[in-house]
């Protein structure tokens, strides 16, 4: 029974999660991104690692899951094959669509928030449940309580889509929750640890083949009992999936028109910006010719923008290029004189658009009723080309942000 461990650049699991399937009396086979897709011809399932896949570059898992790979990896789990994300391998499953209804961008690891407050990385001991049947999902296999630790920025589940949610509950597809040492489930803080739905910890698909769980079993000799799981699935034998619960599709990305704002403030990098590089290339793979720059966007309530730039962990003038917008007028930021310059305006003849997280955490030092986020700058690109829906998953996933359009 040989199990692929699918390693993407920057994943840092493989080794413990090889030797928790090998522990569990399966095969690990290590398998990279880009081998030839012919060394998985006689796997019987797949395993995701953690880790920071390309960085978590534009958002936890967003680019690994448009990776080709992804696309042959949901085949195989349409013929009934076992598909287990964990950590940044459930991001990967989350932001390939295929958790929680096997197609479609339906949800999102959002950033860890509790309270409306950001929690930052967490990196902890928790305690996690199964919350659906024993037979319900290829790991839930087991009774009881396990401490395992999470290490995630990213770990909130969270969806925007009300039919989703009733799917979730109609067809007990929260397989896994938070709980207290006891068993008990709570999605008050300690207990879930970032604010996740349900306090959900692991969410399957449908068929109950595919499972991505954010904390990580295979670095706890607890979790020894999520890996038997999975092997007592297959060796009851894999049925292809020919029917699919129908949901109601609803739209991937909406761009409203940005409410106009009297100060602004865009930072450039004088460096190479790796990120941006990164986002550019998951976009080609919709639109080849496409060019981005991508840049910090801050819109000021109270504050001056002089006493914003002087935060280093806002604006570093030794590797970046602040502009400051003031109505129509684009000024640049001479960090050594402190004055305001006439400038070319870096947003001049592009499609710009303006990612939001929900919460907006980045907003604490911006004054009341400033706003943070992230601007694309977009050339060579046509009208037409601005609404598709995979061109703008790349940028925002709705379900934990928001994309406006600034004209």
């Amino acid at each position: 029974m040989k199990i692929a461990v699918v390693s993407f650049p920057g994943n840092n699991c493989e080794v413990e999660s090889i030797r928790a399937i090998k522990n569990a009396g399966m095969e690990p086979v290590y398998f990279k991104w880009n081998d030839s897709k012919e060394k998985l011809s006689d796997v019987s399932g797949y395993f995701i690692p953690g880790g920071f896949s390309y960085e978590d570059r534009g958002r936890a898992g967003m680019v690994s899951a448009r990776d080709p790979v992804m696309q042959f990896i949901a085949k195989e789990a349409d013929k009934g094959k076992v598909v287990i994300g964990v950590c940044n391998g459930a991001q990967v499953l989350v932001e390939s669509g295929l958790i929680p209804l096997d197609r479609g961008l339906k949800m999102s690891l959002a950033w860890n928030v509790v309270d409306g407050e950001a929690v930052g990385f967490l990196n902890k001991w928790v305690w996690i449940t199964p919350t659906c049947s024993r037979d319900r999902c290829a790991t839930s296999d087991w009774e009881g309580v396990l401490q395992l630790p999470i290490a995630h920025g990213e770990g909130r589940f969270t969806t925007k889509d009300k039919d989703v949610i009733e799917e979730l509950k109609k067809n007990d597809q929260v397989a896994f929750s938070y709980c207290d040492k006891d068993g008990n489930v709570s999605d008050e803080a300690p207990i879930c640890p970032n604010g996740a739905m349900f306090s959900a910890a692991g969410i399957c698909n449908q068929a109950g083949n595919v499972i991505a769980l954010m904390p990580h079993p295979e670095r706890s000799s607890e979790g020894g009992v999520y890996f038997e799981s999975m092997r007592r699935w297959i060796e009851k034998g894999t049925k292809e999936i020919k029917e699919k619960k129908e949901i109601k599709e609803t739209s991937a990305v909406e761009v409203n028109d940005c409410a106009f704002k009297n100060l602004e403030i865009f930072i450039d990098t004088i460096i190479v910006n790796n990120e941006e590089r990164t986002v550019e290339q998951a976009a080609r793979r919709v639109i080849p010719n496409l060019t981005l720059k991508q840049l910090k966007y801050l819109a000021l309530g109270d504050k001056d923008p002089q006493e914003v730039l002087s935060h280093l962990s806002l604006f570093n003038p030794n590797k970046e290029i602040a502009y400051i917008k003031r109505g129509d007028e684009m000024l640049k930021w001479n960090a050594d004189s402190k004055k305001e310059e006439e400038t070319h305006s870096p947003l001049e003849g592009a499609v710009v658009l303006i990612r939001r997280d929900d919460p907006d955490t980045g907003a604490g030092y911006l004054g009341k009723s400033g706003e943070s986020g992230i601007c694309y700058v977009l050339g060579q690109i046509k009208e037409q080309d601005i609404s598709s829906a995979n061109l703008l998953e790349v940028f925002s996933n709705r379900h934990s942000s928001s994309l406006e359009r600034m004209k």
